[in-house]
């Protein structure tokens, strides 16, 4: 499942919980569903996160934080 779609349906989980409509058993499947797709994202966080550090690092292997932090703050200036 993309990211996005992973995140907006953990959305609308807990807001359905938080509402208190669902019956107890569909709230445990509720709540099981929210914990598997937390932990793909938690997952394809890691993975992006390395991703990104693999991508910065300069020739001595060491991470160039200051140009990831020039890069991020660039893009959020240009949004």
């Amino acid at each position: 499942m993309e990211f996005e779609k992973s995140l907006n349906r953990l959305e609308e989980i807990v807001q359905k919980m938080e509402r208190g409509e669902a019956p107890l058993e569909e709230s445990l499947e509720l709540f099981e569903e929210g914990m598997n797709l937390l932990a793909e994202l938690k997952e394809y966080l890691s993975k992006a996160e390395i991703k990104i550090e693999k991508l910065i690092k300069d020739s001595e292997g060491k991470i160039k934080t200051d140009e990831y932090k020039e890069l991020s703050q660039k893009m959020e200036e240009e949004s």
